[in-house]
């Protein structure tokens, strides 16, 4: 992949920024659920976020 342009970059930090809070959102979520379905939902969001986040960050590299 070729370099990526200032706002390519400035973009791919902003999603980066969304999907970490996100990622964090849910799993304090999940960790405040007492209802085990919902907690394993909020769990399974969580990593889904994070993926999106490793996804993104590969783009750095």
């Amino acid at each position: 992949m070729g370099q990526l342009s200032e706002k390519e970059l400035s973009l791919l930090n902003d999603l980066l920024a969304d999907e970490e809070l996100l990622t964090k959102k849910f799993k304090m979520l999940a960790q405040q659920a007492e209802d085990k379905e919902i907690q394993q939902k909020y769990e399974r969001i969580s990593e889904q976020h994070q993926g999106h986040f490793n996804t993104l960050y590969s783009y750095l590299k």
